[in-house]
């Protein structure tokens, strides 16, 4: 499971920075957006209103809006399409005397209305009918219930508001602290029950989240089979699903398919537990196991998982091992509510992203969500720098450039650990980058830790793909790239690929062109490219793509003078058939390189 998005702090003009300051300091991780031209300073500036508010509440983020509550509902009345997915949304005016939950009151907005009304000295202007009237939102009970059949609350709500009492089987404190009318014999009913049980229109049922699963199986086993063993433990206990509060198991699982298809079919995410914690949990265990011992480390992973997540001599082993084919189970009572992400370690996450050039719009949606899904950030610290306010809130861990492969160990340990971990690159991290450090790494120095990870790649806007963009369309043809550093690669083998390069006829991209020390490469690439192609051929310098300093420049071979390159350059060299055209009457340049369309085009000749 993800991260809460951050907070969206709305400003229109700098009248709302006090309130905007203030807010920072309950939801640390929140983030300004301000309207450009109006607003200084702002983590995020944007251009349209009503367009960004819409792209954020999609993308499911809280907002808090300082300004009129009616310009919020104006903006984001076409998002609006269903009620029970929808983020909080609150409005407050510039002075900080009113907090007003528009969307989501029973999602969050109302309890954030609480809080920030308690820290601004304001008045939260609540108006849903069950926080108004009886001081409670049944459709939002604290995290140890859950409702069992939420579709019945609105007739049950309004059956509350025309008068009825309510009849309570066992109580608790969120029901005590309410303002509802209870009565032996109340036309309504409420029932806390860990018994599978079906309530409807007049009969509300809410289910205690108190019991822990633990489960064990072979390697590669079915998804199927542990939720189907899970359901017969769970119908032989006559306990309802709802009531389970988390699925666990071994560390030594934590990759297991099957593990995470069952937790998330019970709407949890899993949490594993270390063999000596476990082994913990031995004198209690009802089937101890000298084999299992031998295999993991301890002497019972189902058992011991349970009971170590359900508080260990305290809990209570309801049901003992039992098994199918291919997998374990057992479940154990707390005495108490324990929540799952408080117990274990999640599956460690290790997130291999490209950020392109670093500004917000050449990072792609995926990128951007994976960045904000991690705790932990790893990086050469200028780029963690370039992610600017999507950096905030995480933990960074700083590398200097030539620590590359220590970068990539801590990243790999890191992650190993139970975190969610970002390794970061400019780029495209898959092209002379570290996405094929961390494989490098896995395949030749493994580490069993690391073969439980949870690794995903993804892509950014490459220095190559940047610079053709700026130019134009140099890459409509076959195209290669070569690095010209001779660091890690010989350089009799990179002269060989630029001669191939050159007698092939390809677009060359050339990263790395030149260094402090290396003053030489590009002359000698320059040289054997004009043997095969005219002097006239296309060549685009990139220095600094999408940052504020960015400089494109478009020359021709014969011009190109490799003294006038740095390490942040990028050198595209076009083929034989690239070609430059203007526009703007004969003010901007482009470059590009056909690929045959011309030949079945009709062009029609002006008279």
């Amino acid at each position: 499971m993800g991260l809460t998005p951050a907070k969206a702090i709305i400003l229109l003009n700098d009248n709302g920075w006090t309130v905007a300051r203030k807010l920072q300091e309950i939801f640390p991780d929140s983030l300004v957006h301000g309207l450009a031209g109006r607003v200084s300073g702002a983590d995020i500036t944007f251009q349209q209103t009503a367009r960004h508010l819409q792209e954020i509440y999609v993308a499911n983020t809280p907002i808090i809006g300082i300004c009129a509550s009616a310009i919020l509902v104006r903006c984001l009345a076409p998002a609006l399409d269903n009620k029970h997915v929808e983020p909080p949304v609150l409005a407050i005016p510039d002075t900080g005397k009113f907090v007003v939950p528009l969307l989501g009151g029973h999602h969050g907005a109302n309890q954030s209305a609480h809080m920030i009304a308690r820290h601004l000295g304001a008045e939260a202007a609540i108006t849903t009918a069950s926080d108004q009237n009886f001081n409670i939102a049944l459709d939002e009970p604290p995290s140890d219930l859950v409702a069992a059949n939420p579709e019945d609350m609105k007739v049950f709500v309004g059956k509350l508001l025309d008068g009825a009492a309510v009849q309570l089987n066992q109580t608790h404190p969120w029901l005590e602290a309410s303002d509802l009318t209870f009565a032996e014999d109340g036309e309504l009913k409420i029932t806390i029950t860990d018994k599978p049980l079906q309530g409807d229109d007049h009969h509300l049922v809410f289910h205690p989240k108190i019991y822990h699963v633990g489960v064990g199986c072979e390697r590669h086993a079915d998804g199927g089979e542990l939720i189907q063993l899970i359901e017969t433990g769970l119908k032989e206990t006559g306990i309802s699903p709802l009531s389970v509060a988390g699925v666990y198991s071994i560390n030594l699982k934590s990759d297991e398919v099957a593990v995470h298809q069952t937790a998330q079919y019970f709407g949890v995410t899993p949490r594993f537990f270390s063999a000596t914690e476990l082994e913990t949990q031995t004198p209690f265990l009802k089937n101890p196991s000298d084999i299992v011992f031998q295999e993991v480390g301890c002497h019972g992973v189902s058992e011991g998982a349970a009971l170590y997540a359900a508080g260990g001599e305290d809990a209570d082993l309801i049901l003992p091992k039992i098994k199918s084919k291919r997998a374990t189970l057992a479940i154990a009572k707390a005495t108490s509510y324990r929540p799952s992400e408080e117990l274990g370690v999640p599956q460690g996450k290790l997130s291999v992203i490209g950020i392109g050039p670093g500004q917000d719009a050449w990072r792609t949606p995926e990128a951007s969500h994976l960045i904000t899904e991690a705790t932990d950030i790893v990086a050469y610290g200028l780029y963690t720098d370039l992610l600017g306010p999507a950096a905030k809130g995480k933990t960074r861990h700083d590398f200097d450039l030539g620590e590359e492969e220590k970068r990539v160990r801590f990243a790999l340990d890191l992650a190993a650990t139970g975190k969610n971990v970002a390794l970061i690159s400019s780029g495209d991290i898959g092209i002379y980058a570290m996405a094929t450090l961390v494989f490098e790494l896995i395949r030749e120095d493994p580490d069993p830790a690391w073969d439980r990870l949870d690794i995903q790649v993804t892509p950014g806007i490459s220095a190559l793909q940047a610079a053709a963009a700026r130019a134009g369309a140099p890459l409509g043809h076959d195209f290669c790239t070569i690095s010209l550093s001779d660091l890690l690669t010989p350089w009799d083998a990179i002269e060989n690929r630029l001669k191939a390069a050159a007698i092939g006829d390809f677009v060359v991209a050339f990263y790395n062109p030149v260094s402090k020390k290396r003053r030489t490469q590009l002359h000698a690439a320059k040289a054997i490219l004009s043997e095969h192609r005219p002097a006239d051929t296309p060549v685009i310098v990139a220095r600094n793509l999408g940052r504020e300093d960015e400089a494109v420049r478009i020359m021709t071979l014969a011009e190109l003078d490799p003294e006038k390159v740095d390490m942040l350059t990028l050198v595209m060299v076009g083929s034989s058939e690239s070609k430059t055209t203007w526009t703007n009457s004969g003010l901007k340049n482009w470059a590009y390189t056909p690929r045959g369309y011309a030949g079945k085009m009709t062009v029609k000749k002006k008279d």
